[in-house]
């Protein structure tokens, strides 16, 4: 009897490919691996890490709380700043005025202190009048005056008006007088203005000519509450006080 032959060709079942889930429980295991390494560091290295996460987020809340704090000081100091500011600069400017109504009430002190040594304390009233007058020489030739003038019979009522005045004396071996107009050398000197309640100072300069010699000064003011004319002595040539 012929035996048959074996098969060629044998049909094998074929087994699913098993490489890939074992290359995934390879790479599941080794991120284990490092998850278990890095808690494991973490628990060696810092233990105390999430406490002191937790202090470190306090800290950060109470500084940026006193940060808030610290500006709202620096806003009320630069407030407190111009307040004194204003108050430093409104204090130099009540200063400032105090000094200067200090000075004017140790001026009005002056004058009626002086307007008292005038007139006197037991002097009669008068009216318009001048009280002296002084010539005192300059550099240049020219003479200086001074003539004070006061009134203490109508208080308080204005005297006004212009003043002029003469100067008698010798020139050439005779009598001469120096009219306004010459003492200014000019043809229409105006007269110079006063105007005052008790008293007033009125200055001025005057040439007087060459090889004249001064002996008396005629002063005259005429105004709308008078005229006079007074007549003063020329003393050593230099001051004119007194009326004679």
């Amino acid at each position: 009897m012929t035996k048959t032959p074996p098969p060629r060709f044998v049909i094998v079942q074929q087994q699913p490919d098993k490489r890939p889930y074992i290359w995934s429980a390879v790479a599941a295991a080794w991120v284990a691996s490092l998850l278990a390494a890095w808690f494991w560091s973490q628990s060696l290295a810092a233990p105390k890490l999430p406490r002191l996460t937790a202090e470190l987020e306090a800290t950060q809340r109470e500084l940026k709380l006193r940060q808030q704090q610290l500006d709202r000081l620096s806003q009320r100091e630069s407030t407190l700043q111009r307040s004194d500011q204003i108050s430093r600069s409104a204090n130099k400017q009540v200063q400032a005025a105090l000094a200067e109504r200090e000075d004017e009430i140790s001026d009005l002190r002056a004058d009626v202190a002086f307007y008292e040594r005038l007139v006197g304390a037991t002097a009669p009233a008068k009216g318009l009048n001048v009280h002296s007058v002084e010539f005192k020489p300059e550099a240049g030739g020219t003479w200086r005056y001074q003539i004070y003038l006061t009134q203490n019979l109508n208080r308080g009522a204005v005297s006004s008006g212009g003043l002029q005045f003469q100067v008698e004396g010798v020139r050439g071996g005779k009598l001469a007088a120096i009219s306004w107009n010459e003492l200014h050398q000019k043809s229409q000197a105006p007269a110079q203005d006063y105007s005052f309640r008790y008293f007033q100072e009125l200055v001025g300069s005057v040439m007087l000519p060459d090889g004249f010699t001064p002996q008396r000064v005629r002063v005259s003011l005429r105004g709308a509450t008078g005229s006079i004319d007074q007549q003063f002595a020329w003393k050593s040539g230099v001051t004119v006080t007194g009326e004679t």
